[in-house]
This record gives C-alpha cells, sequence and structure tokens, in this order.
C-alpha cells in the first residue's frame, strides 16, 4: 500500500472513530436550542451541489448515516442541530438533500425509516420499515429484560387509558417483584431507568400532575412509542396473556384500530 492510501485510510478511521465518540457522549436531551439553520431553497441547494464533488457529498451521506446508526443503538433521539453541528458543518446548505439520500439507503439497505417525531426542534428516531416492533412479555425472563419491563409499563398506560399516576406503576411493578427503591439484577436503579432513560429515548413522558399536594407525576406514551410500536398487537398480546377477546375492550380496540389505519395511510 503506497503512503498515499495509507494516509487517506488512516484519515477515514480517524474520522468514523470521532464520529462514534461524540454520538455516543453527546448529552442526548441537551435544553441547547436548535443550530440556526434557514431552510435553503431549492435553487440554493443545487447551487450549493455544483460546487462539490460526487465523492464529497457521498462521504458526508456516510458520515451523517454512520452518525445516525451510531445514535440509534443506544434509541437516542436525533436532533437536527447535532448532524448540523458535529458532521455537516460547513456542508449545512445541503441538509435536506443528504437526509433525503441518507433516509433512501436506510429504507434500501437496512429496512428502516427516519422519521421526525418533534418538527419544532426537528428531533428523528429511527423505526422499522417493515414491520413494528415486536415487544414481548417473556423477554423480561429471557434475552431483553428492560424490552420486557417496557412492554409493561407501555401495556399498562394504553389499557388504563393512556394517562397513568407514578404510583400506578411502582404498585404493578411491586408485584412483579421489581420495587423502585431497590437496585434491581437485570435493570440497576429502576426509578432512574424508566424516568430517565426511557425517557430520554422517548419511548415514555413523565410529568407531573399540576395542582397536586404532595406532588405527583404521571406517565403517558412517548412519541417514539406511538411511532414505532403496534397498538393492535399489544391489545392482542395482553388479550392472550388475560385469555379474552380484543374486542372485550371496547375503547381500547377502537384507538388500536385508528391507529392502525393512520398508519397505513401515512405510510402509502
Amino acid at each position: 500500500m503506497s503512503q498515499k492510501k495509507r494516509t487517506s485510510s488512516q484519515k477515514s478511521q480517524a474520522q468514523s472513530n470521532r464520529l462514534s465518540q461524540v454520538a455516543r457522549n453527546e448529552a442526548v436531551d441537551s435544553d441547547e436550542e436548535d443550530v440556526s439553520l434557514t431552510e435553503p431553497s431549492t435553487s440554493q441547494v443545487q447551487q450549493s451541489l455544483s460546487r462539490l464533488t460526487v465523492a464529497q457529498v457521498d462521504r458526508k451521506m456516510a458520515e451523517v448515516l454512520q452518525f445516525i446508526l451510531i445514535k440509534d443503538q443506544k434509541k437516542m433521539p436525533i436532533k437536527r442541530a447535532d448532524i448540523v453541528k458535529h458532521v455537516l458543518k460547513e456542508y449545512k446548505t445541503i441538509y435536506s438533500e443528504i437526509l433525503k439520500r441518507v433516509d433512501r439507503t436506510l429504507g434500501q439497505v437496512f429496512g428502516m425509516k427516519l422519521v421526525e417525531i418533534d418538527t419544532k426542534n426537528h428531533t428523528y428516531v429511527l423505526i422499522n420499515k417493515l414491520e413494528p416492533v415486536d415487544l414481548n412479555i417473556r423477554d423480561m425472563h429471557t434475552g431483553s429484560p428492560k424490552t420486557g419491563l417496557l412492554f409493561v409499563i407501555l401495556a399498562v398506560i394504553f389499557m388504563k387509558g393512556g394517562i397513568v399516576k407514578e404510583s400506578i406503576i411502582w404498585n404493578m411493578l411491586k408485584k412483579l417483584k421489581v420495587k423502585c427503591g431497590e437496585k434491581h439484577e437485570d435493570f440497576g436503579d429502576v426509578k432512574k431507568l424508566i424516568t430517565e432513560e426511557f425517557v430520554r429515548q422517548r419511548y415514555l413522558e413523565y410529568a407531573r400532575v399540576p395542582h397536586t399536594d404532595p406532588i405527583e407525576y404521571e406517565f403517558r406514551w412517548g412519541l417514539r412509542a406511538e411511532k414505532e410500536l403496534s397498538k393492535m398487537k399489544l391489545l392482542e398480546l395482553v388479550s392472550e396473556l388475560q385469555e379474552q377477546d380484543p374486542h372485550s375492550w371496547t375503547t381500547q380496540w377502537k384507538e388500536a384500530e385508528q391507529a392502525e389505519s393512520s398508519s397505513r395511510g401515512s405510510s402509502q
């Protein structure tokens, strides 16, 4: 290998390592405002592209793709501000074109789709394009205990109308031998996992109930859960566990049907 090729390879590896480090160490939900990025016109994007080589655009697209995939390993929401700040930098004018190419590659190669869950702050999550995530309560005791725990919480919230007081969740988990104030073998700090990690990942929302004394908190489904999970499959699994017909939960069945219909409409 020539000295020039070795140098190029070393630079590429260094860039890859830098992106990995940035994506892993970056604070997920920082309170920083979005990087100032005025949406350029189509002609401005084309002018910027014309000043770049195909190789430059392809390299930047690959860097953004890698950054997104690394963030998704920990189910971190992906902010436009972070992509611009840490990856695109002086290429920010072609942000829309890069993201379009990234999304196409995600679909064709990985079977995934980049979905914007927060239009105000331009925050995205990756979801399985082929089928909804398959959560299984048996995961609590097999390969993915955190996923199983999350399923139980989401199921309780859904079956109880979409909003559940914190005390109900802790009491329910106590029956499963998972205590809020104790360190669990699989989950570690249970309260931190649920109120911080699952919230950062946008599976849950955790908010104070107004005008309560003593102070109370409540849980709702987060934006990622709404986009990524099938309420119908969840209801069917709960029904199977309870040995009941899914139609016996009239309200939940209607909500699940509406969610399925909405999902099919947006995917067409």
